[in-house]
């Protein structure tokens, strides 16, 4: 009976290398979990300022509207015109292909990025780029795209 209690009091040794691997796992464990924190942290702040943005935009904009509503307002009710101010983005449009196309013209429409029918590109205008367009109008089709429009073609 002496020689089996001291057979259930030996506790069987665990290996070195069992332990060390063992301590390591759980180090890698905690800095692993550390790190994901820190990312959860970093991503809850760059939405929180992302927000913050869209928020400051969104304001800006509204403020903009109402601005240019009030001055035709006031422009109306003193007997005048209100003329808006130019705009300055363009969306353009190819409608037409490029059989029998002169070398100038086919030069525009790669420079405005329009190398296929039905491409349609947003276009900063300047003086150089509205005579740009005039090059290449019977090509294409372009206007001055609003706010909900732009929006709508950015996020397709």
């Amino acid at each position: 009976m002496e020689g089996a209690e001291e057979k259930k009091k030996k506790v069987p040794a665990v290996p070195e290398t069992l332990k060390k691997k063992r301590r390591n796992f759980a180090e890698l464990k905690i800095k692993r979990l550390r790190k994901k924190f820190a990312q959860k942290m970093l991503r809850k702040a760059r939405r929180k300022l992302i927000y913050e943005k869209a928020k400051h935009y969104h304001k800006e904009y509204r403020q903009m509207y109402r601005t240019e509503i009030r001055m035709a307002r006031m422009a109306r009710k003193a007997g005048n015109f209100y003329v808006p101010a130019e705009p300055k983005l363009a969306f353009v449009i190819r409608i037409r292909g490029i059989n029998g196309v002169s070398p100038k013209v086919r030069k525009v429409l790669q420079l405005l990025r329009l190398r296929q029918i039905f491409n349609g590109t947003f276009v900063k205008l300047n003086k150089a780029s509205i005579n740009m367009l005039r090059i290449v109008e019977p090509y294409i089709a372009w206007g001055y795209p609003n706010l909900k429009s732009v929006n709508e073609l950015i996020y397709k």
